[in-house]
């Protein structure tokens, strides 16, 4: 579905992301971890054309990505929940809802993928006349990915959704992004919450300054000496 191939990204004469290869098969969700500036949201942020890169390559699809502005690529079917959840704090819940299925021109259509998303956050529903920002953080988390949700993507990517929230309510972003998942959207989840990742995904990256490091089966980079150490406080 989609595939990586040594991408390059720099920041003026920095170079955050350097020669990175990845694979996402459809349907399957994989997990990039790392610490701060290991270059993760650089990566998803080159997925959705908010950033050019220097070299390399990505195809989704069959169809490169390379060039394309982020309306283009999120009208193939990408979505992208942002770090911070960039909602619009101003806005109503449905509001926000509705900016995040600006692409679609069919009002029943619309209507059809609005309650699919009340079903699966009805605390959305309950809170659709309130405004953004005056939401908890996890009832804001799950609004942007409910948001991103609203275009309907085949892959939708989540950066940090767990960052600010309580242990009580990353697990339950942990089951939804499951849930996402079990209803055929591949997903790309980057997280610095790194037993959240290698819990919920099938396959794990592990990133350091802008490389990939260890790469393989979640469950077995959960046992790793090395990662269980660096990343899980063990």
């Amino acid at each position: 579905m989609l595939e990586v191939r040594d991408l390059q990204v720099h920041y003026g004469i920095v170079e955050a992301v350097k020669g990175v290869s990845f694979h996402l098969q459809a349907g399957e969700m994989i997990s990039l971890i790392g610490a701060n500036g290991a270059g993760k949201s650089t990566i998803l942020r080159s997925l959705t054309g908010l950033v050019q890169p220097s070299a390399g390559a990505i195809t989704f699809e069959n169809t490169s990505l390379i060039g394309l502005s982020p309306h283009q690529i999120i009208r193939m079917g990408i979505g992208h929940v942002p770090e911070g959840r960039r909602l619009f704090p101003k806005m109503t819940v449905l509001e926000n809802l509705k900016m995040g299925a600006y692409l679609q021109r069919s009002k029943t259509a619309v209507a059809a993928t609005l309650e699919r998303i009340y079903a699966h956050f009805p605390i959305l529903k309950e809170r659709g006349h309130q405004r953004a920002g005056s939401l908890s953080g996890g009832e804001q988390q799950m609004l942007a990915t409910a948001r991103a949700l609203m275009n309907r993507p085949r892959l939708l990517m989540l950066d940090e959704p767990s960052i600010g929230l309580s242990p009580m309510m990353t697990a339950e972003i942990g089951k939804i992004v499951q849930q996402i998942n079990a209803m055929g959207v591949s997903v790309i989840l980057v997280e610095q919450n790194a037993m959240l990742a290698l819990t919920i995904a099938q396959r794990s990256y592990v990133l350091e300054t802008g490389r990939i490091v260890m790469q393989g089966e979640a469950q077995e980079l959960l046992q790793d000496e090395g990662v269980k150490k660096a990343y899980l406080g063990i």
